[in-house]
């Protein structure tokens, strides 16, 4: 077992000669957690993992996506695989398995086909767009949106369609917008 000082400051308490931090934690085995988290996410193809963070209180969050979404139940069945699958003896952690929320940011290129016909908020380094994702290709995305326009003659303003094709290792940040 390996066990890790909580911090490099800490208390020392004097227990028949010798010296012991006050607290000490036991560190959890990262690479066998993402391998079970793995095993259970293959079970299913539409299903990928946008995130898996630990944190220093040995709690484990899984946040998962799927090409249709991700039912309860494929939530609760990711959960149970790894749990049935460690010694609550060796490892002491806290297990949340969610899907991103509406207000996070898109980070996965299958999360741009599961949202083609949405209105998408996308910043590059230089510029900010709005439109409806209308296309996704493996190295691009396209956006479309309606602009008035002064008329090329005359008086007034017209609406024009526009589009943009933006190549995604150029994206910085993409997300849905909400419309209600």
């Amino acid at each position: 077992m390996n066990y890790y000082i909580c911090s490099e400051i800490y208390d020392e308490i004097e227990l028949e000669g010798t010296k012991s931090p006050l607290f000490l934690y036991k560190k959890m085995n990262k690479e066998i957690i993402k391998s079970l988290v793995n095993e259970a996410i293959e079970e299913n193809s539409s299903l990928f993992l946008i995130d898996l963070i630990f944190s220093t209180e040995n709690s484990i969050k899984v946040v998962v996506d799927g090409n249709k979404g991700v039912p309860l139940s494929e939530c609760i069945r990711i959960s149970r695989h790894v749990e049935h699958n460690l010694d609550r003896e060796e490892e002491d952690f806290a297990l949340e398995v969610t899907t991103p929320t509406v207000t996070d940011p898109l980070v996965d290129f299958r999360q741009y086909n599961k949202n083609i016909d949405r209105t998408l908020k996308v910043r590059t380094e230089s510029d900010k767009f709005e439109g409806k994702l209308i296309e996704v290709s493996d190295k691009n995305i396209t956006l479309q949106w309606k602009a008035r326009e002064p008329k090329p003659i005359g008086k007034g303003k017209v609406n024009v369609v526009k589009e943009k094709t933006i190549p995604l290792n150029e994206i910085k940040q993409a997300k849905v917008k909400i419309i209600f």
